[in-house]
């Protein structure tokens, strides 16, 4: 658990170095786990009409230096293929999982799975959101860990959170860490411009 934040946090470090350098951060997920809900709350915006992404949102945050692109690209198993599209060049992977969809998550650890497999993802941080925790169905965190078989991920930093997208609870993780060196999402707390 300590070797994954000082993994996390020496990320961070290498992009402190040149803080004008853009951090582009891949969202995905099945369709209804809650990326597009998660990214408006992020970026302070009204969540109160949703409809399912039918292509990708992209949003770009500047803030303490950076520039923060966020890629949210639908998940309807139609749109998934063009998923790789979007592989080039990403510095963090977020994955969102509806954890209150039990019947689902064995769909949902497939994608995941090939997603560990592709080339152009090796290495790149992953940071699985384990959103609806505020749903009384929603399996935990670690019990998603357990049934994804997380543990046996060794090619990069990996960490799971428990969320709720609706009420933000959960999406500022690793609140130990140094003030000057936090996670990349929780600059989007306090986005000083959000460009749409």
């Amino acid at each position: 658990e300590e070797l994954k934040k000082w993994g996390l946090l020496s990320v961070l470090r290498k992009l402190k170095h040149s803080p004008d350098q853009e951090v582009r951060i891949l969202l995905l997920g099945l369709d209804n786990a809650g990326k597009t809900t998660l990214l408006k709350q992020l970026a302070a915006e009204d969540i109160s009409h949703i409809t399912p992404t039918q292509g990708f949102n992209i949003k770009s945050v500047q803030s303490q230096g950076f520039k923060l692109n966020v890629w949210d690209i639908g998940g309807q198993r139609k749109i998934r293929p063009y998923w790789r599209n979007y592989f080039e060049n990403t510095d963090l992977l977020i994955y969102v999982i509806d954890s209150a969809d039990r019947k689902r998550l064995e769909e949902t650890g497939q994608e995941l799975a090939e997603l560990l497999e592709e080339e152009k993802l090796s290495m790149v941080p992953l940071l699985i959101f384990a959103n609806k925790q505020d749903l009384m169905t929603a399996a935990s965190a670690s019990e998603l860990a357990e049934g994804l078989s997380l543990h046996t991920i060794r090619d990069r930093i990996w960490q799971i959170q428990p969320c709720s997208a609706v009420s933000t609870e959960g999406v500022q993780v690793i609140t130990d860490m140094p003030n000057h060196l936090v996670l990349f999402l929780n600059l989007f707390t306090f986005p000083s411009v959000l460009v749409v």
